[in-house]
């Protein structure tokens, strides 16, 4: 390996698109034990962003962990994106990230400067997110992968979860889509290059912001469900967000969304038109397929993005229609871009709807 090599072209699957099938993660998750310590406030049982562990009445600690194959082509972007999208999970759940640790596999004879432009590019973003990175571990392995395990705060009574969406809520993303065909038209040589840009501009800049700007306009109790859309796409997470959690009292819900109010990233499009499928993105179609019902009117590039898988993408918002017009004017003033793309319903059959 050398500084000359493209990274995406050493990666089977490359970011997000890389996570297990969500079928056989669900059933497997089905299958473990409930947590019975008080403390563990939020588990892996609800399908959250991370988990939340109560450690005195004032503080918890928001505890979560990312790691991928190269997203991106140049490692110090590649690190950079590792970092935002491990900070993520933490600002989805309304926490503040303080600590991370680095979890790497690089090719045992691979180029050292590759190795230093991905920690430093890493390093960079969790400076910006005021998160220090204390530790870390490493393995040698032929595919490359990074990311942190990162704990963060958060108050007892003031964390978000994903679910808690209510029947007349507005539902607010602030990312544009397309990170997932992108990347894949990438790594088959077929993406613009402007495109790229725009995907990696996205895919390294914090959820910080958008959080923050939550937190300072709405009060918490107004915040009724959070998540960051990646993986699973926006349809795979906007599922775990509509189902609820009957068993702690948070009933089901339905979706309506507007595929035309989205926004997509530069190229997005007619990367989709052009079936740069991911594996991921099949995947989560056979998973997610029986709960969503599209318009026939709907051309089939935006069914493909809906399932995409995204990379550090935007945070997928439930929120009463009264207070999204705050929280959209406060995401504006720092300078993102957030639009409402539907609205919660009672819960009905299909689980979601696109128009």
């Amino acid at each position: 390996m050398s500084t000359s090599v493209k990274l995406t072209s050493m990666a089977k699957a490359a970011g997000c698109a890389a996570k297990l099938n969500p079928a056989t993660l669900d059933a497997v998750l089905r299958r473990l034990p409930k947590q019975t310590d008080p403390n563990v406030l939020v588990g892996f049982d609800t399908n959250d962003d991370a988990g939340i562990y109560q450690v005195s009445p004032d503080i918890a600690l928001v505890q979560t962990v990312d790691f991928f194959t190269p997203i991106a082509d140049d490692p110090f972007t590649f690190g950079q994106i590792a970092a935002a999208n491990s900070l993520s999970d933490v600002y989805a759940m309304g926490g503040r990230p303080v600590t991370a640790l680095s979890i790497l596999a690089f090719p045992e004879r691979g180029d050292t400067e590759i190795l230093e432009a991905i920690v430093s590019g890493g390093l960079s973003k969790m400076r910006e997110a005021g998160c220090s990175v204390v530790g870390g571990h490493s393995i040698r392995d032929e595919e490359i992968k990074f990311g942190y395990a990162v704990t963060g705060l958060v108050h007892p009574a003031k964390f978000w979860k994903n679910v808690g969406a209510r029947p007349g809520d507005a539902l607010i993303f602030t990312k544009p889509l397309g990170t997932g065909v992108i990347i894949t038209a990438l790594k088959r040589g077929a993406a613009p290059e402007g495109a790229v840009s725009a995907a990696l501009d996205s895919m390294t800049r914090l959820n910080r912001d958008a959080s923050e700007a939550l937190i300072e306009s709405i009060q918490p109790d107004a915040i009724h469900a959070v998540t960051d859309v990646t993986g699973f796409g926006l349809l795979g997470h906007a599922r775990e967000m509509a189902l609820g959690h009957p068993a702690a009292g948070i009933s089901p819900v339905s979706f309506d969304i507007d595929h035309a109010a989205i926004e997509y990233l530069p190229g997005a499009i007619e990367a989709a038109r052009a079936c740069n499928e991911s594996g991921g993105l099949v995947n989560n179609r056979a998973f997610i397929g029986d709960c969503v019902e599209f318009d026939a009117a709907v051309p089939e590039e935006f069914r493909r993005l809906l399932f995409d898988p995204q990379t550090s993408g935007g945070l997928l918002i439930a929120l009463p229609p009264e207070a999204s017009e705050r929280a959209s004017a406060s995401l504006r003033q720092r300078g993102i871009a957030a639009c409402q793309i539907g609205r919660v319903v009672e819960k009905r059959s299909p689980l979601i709807r696109i128009s």
